[in-house]
């Protein structure tokens, strides 16, 4: 990647982010019991149960799903860990999801000010410094990492095909990683001497392309870039897990935001 391609892949990136019912829209992170609780921020009435996710509409409300309106009772079903379903009210959008064993709710509004006040990511220049060659080592069997989360309490499982070796300035260093979105792909999640410095304190995320046959990786550490929960404490995103601790300082990739959103009270 060029200095060139970087700056276009970062521009979709904060593209993305800017979507009006992306992370940036979330107004609330609501996790749901077995008695129904009604959310200033989104219609009906929500619970969960052994059968799933409910919803009880009222006379006067709505939402729409798939193209089909959907009026008093809906019964969203059992839901897949890290799956979310996005029925629409108005301009906005109500994820239901779960994350970590748990049934939520996040409601998402175009309007909301986070997102509306939201001008860009900062980032570290290109640099090929932090372009690093490095090798894939597969484990015989995949492993499940459990990792903590940025919401206490929180945990999140996820499957280990291996790690990756890389060297900086002579030092050998080594990241677990995670099977990404794409077959084949990785990622992995890191922190480093820049962290809560420069960067976000509590995790970066390095995607991965597939391993050459031999297991070469290319670790472009310019496109580190910051989960979610760096912007908004309504997100539940994972910690990197122990070994991931780099000491090193990865002076690249995205940086502190300029923007955060905390809840008040």
């Amino acid at each position: 990647m060029s200095a060139e391609q970087w700056s276009t892949w970062h521009a979709e990136h904060e593209r993305r982010l800017a979507d009006p019912h992306g992370f940036l829209a979330i107004t609330s992170l609501n996790y749901l019991t077995g008695q129904p609780q009604r959310f200033p921020d989104a219609p009906g009435a929500w619970h969960t149960g052994p059968s799933g996710v409910v919803v009880e509409l009222a006379g006067d409300e709505s939402l729409t799903l798939d193209g089909v309106k959907l009026t008093g009772r809906h019964e969203f079903g059992v839901l897949a860990e890290r799956s979310s379903v996005f029925p629409a009210f108005g301009e906005a959008v109500v994820e239901v999801a779960k994350r970590g064993g748990f049934d939520i709710v996040r409601p998402r509004h175009p309007s909301h000010p986070l997102l509306v006040q939201f001008h860009g990511v900062p980032a570290y220049g290109y640099t090929d410094r932090w372009r690093l060659t490095g090798r894939y080592l597969p484990l015989d069997e995949p492993r499940d990492v459990t990792v903590g989360a940025a919401v206490e309490g929180l945990e999140h499982v996820y499957e280990s095909p291996g790690r990756v070796e890389f060297t900086v300035d002579g030092a050998e260093l080594s990241l677990t990683v995670f099977n990404g979105r794409a077959p084949g792909s990785l990622f992995a999640l890191f922190t480093d001497l820049t962290s809560g410095v420069t960067t976000y304190p509590a995790n970066r995320s390095l995607a991965i392309d597939p391993p050459a046959a031999d297991g070469t990786v290319i670790l472009d550490f310019n496109r580190a870039t910051n989960l979610v929960c760096a912007y908004t404490d309504f997100a539940t995103c994972p910690l990197p897990p122990a070994e991931n601790r780099l000491a090193v300082a990865v002076e690249a990739g995205e940086r502190i935001p300029y923007e955060r959103l905390a809840p008040v009270g």
